[in-house]
């Protein structure tokens, strides 16, 4: 059984580490916690929680799951689940199930679809609750996953942002378990006993690109453990004048320094996997987590 203490204070130090390089949470903010009942959200939630018992500055934390009519989702049980850790929330029910598979056909990729559904719903949410900030589970391999499948299949350097104001600017959505590595979640879950939920609409389909994706980092990190830290140190590591965007450089003027061609080797970047850019003072200013 996986060490439920020692995850946790890896867990915090990496979300602390976030909410202080990105300014995730200030003094006096109402947070909705998206908890779709997978081990990342239940995970989020746990350590928010943790923070808000010891950070610096004083937030309030709101649960809500969406139930969007898949057959046989277990409400009841994530309900339990937040009553019994104590946290406010709130139980939705919109029937998004249905619109994504009349629309969306058969064997292609239903995510876009439903993640638009879904996010319109806790937008809205999130407004009539008085919450200025929606708390989103993507973790680590979702940024470094996003950023490949950007690169490869729409041909632009993007990842998911920390930090991002909606477009209609009535949200901002933020993500505190952007330096958190997914086997830590996955391990936490497993040793915290929370009652996981498998998503059966998009974790069901066999061949979506993120997955094969996602097993093309596991191959590379089988080989080289630091693969995933290296590309989460890139994405804080841009250098802006060695790309190729036109409108960039002509605001950035020419390239200058060494050639990475030339200098560049295989494994210069330290990193090892699993571990997030050091910044901020948050983390150092928490309390030793308690034990259990």
């Amino acid at each position: 059984m996986p060490d439920a203490s020692r995850l946790e204070r890896r867990l915090l130090r990496a979300v602390s580490r976030a909410i202080e390089d990105f300014g995730l949470v200030e003094d006096g903010d109402r947070i909705l916690v998206a908890v779709s009942g997978g081990k990342d959200s239940l995970g989020m939630l746990h350590l928010l929680q943790r923070l808000q018992e010891r950070a610096p500055v004083r937030f309030a934390l709101t649960a809500v799951n969406l139930d969007q009519g898949q057959p046989g989702f277990p409400a009841e049980l994530l309900r339990q689940h937040l009553e019994r850790v104590g946290v406010p929330h709130l139980m939705l029910k919109k029937d998004t199930y249905s619109i994504v598979k009349r629309l969306v056909p058969e064997g292609e990729t239903t995510c876009p679809v439903c993640s638009r559904l879904r996010r319109g719903i806790l937008y809205n949410a999130a407004v009539e609750l008085g919450c200025n900030k929606i708390a989103l589970g993507h973790h680590r391999d979702d940024l470094i996953e996003t950023l490949l499948l950007s690169a490869l299949y729409s041909g632009a350097l993007k990842s998911m942002p920390p930090k991002l104001r909606s477009d209609d600017g009535r949200n901002l959505v933020i993500r505190p378990l952007c330096y958190a590595a997914e086997e830590d979640l996955a391990a936490f879950a497993e040793a915290m006993g929370f009652p996981v939920i498998p998503c059966d609409l998009c974790g069901s389909q066999p061949n979506l690109r993120r997955k094969r994706v996602k097993r093309l980092l596991a191959e590379l990190s089988a080989e080289n453990r630091a693969v995933k830290g290296n590309l989460l140190h890139a994405l804080g590591r841009v250098v802006p004048t060695h790309l190729l965007d036109r409108g960039l450089l002509s605001r950035l003027g020419t390239a200058h320094g060494g050639d990475p061609w030339i200098e560049a080797g295989e494994g210069d970047c330290p990193e090892e996997a699993g571990e997030a850019p050091v910044g901020g003072s948050l983390a150092e200013a928490l309390p030793p987590p308690r034990d259990g």
